[in-house]
């Protein structure tokens, strides 16, 4: 398997299209992480199902976000992705998050070729309201049968703010 954090980086931040790399698929409760020490796909947990992921979800290479791993993304398709691909991504908002007291930021993405909507969504406002209610409550509230009122969804920011958020991550992957 290929080492994505060696032949991948985050892409163009600047313009907004990132690379990103599936970890689990919409609909999934496998969580399944990158272990950047052997290269390779880990299942950590299986979560009850009534967890089971809203949207798809993964990291951008060669960033590290304030806990210690990869910068996640959500990523928002009409279908389940494959764990293990990757694809260009356009950035349309972060989602401000804290999972044990530590800052765990989710960038929200959609495919940048997105011919099936048109490519309708650019920002969070484009999303449907529903599925960002979806997605707080999930992230509000998945730890709560282990580990209760641990994950906190603190707000919402647009494509600057989410671009910041990756910029941050990209130095602290440089500095570590």
């Amino acid at each position: 398997m290929a080492d994505f954090n060696k032949i991948l980086d985050a892409g163009d931040v600047d313009g907004g299209i990132i690379n990103v790399v599936v970890e689990i698929p919409t609909g999934s409760s496998h969580k399944i992480e990158w272990n950047r020490e052997l290269a390779v796909f880990e299942l950590d947990r299986i979560d009850p199902q009534i967890f089971a992921k809203p949207c798809n979800y993964g990291f951008i290479p060669r960033t590290l976000d304030e806990d210690g791993d990869e910068l996640d993304v959500l990523i928002i398709t009409e279908y389940p992705l494959t764990t293990g691909i990757f694809l260009k991504a356009k950035v349309i908002g972060v989602m401000k998050f804290v999972d044990d007291g530590e800052v765990d930021d989710k960038i929200v993405v959609v495919p940048a070729d997105d011919r099936n909507n048109g490519n309708a969504y650019n920002s969070l406002d484009d999303l449907p309201k529903q599925l960002i209610n979806q997605l707080q409550f999930h992230f509000s509230h998945y730890k709560d049968l282990k580990k209760p009122g641990t994950t906190v969804v603190e707000s919402w920011g647009d494509v600057a703010e989410a671009k910041d958020v990756i910029k941050d991550s990209i130095q602290r992957w440089k500095d570590m």
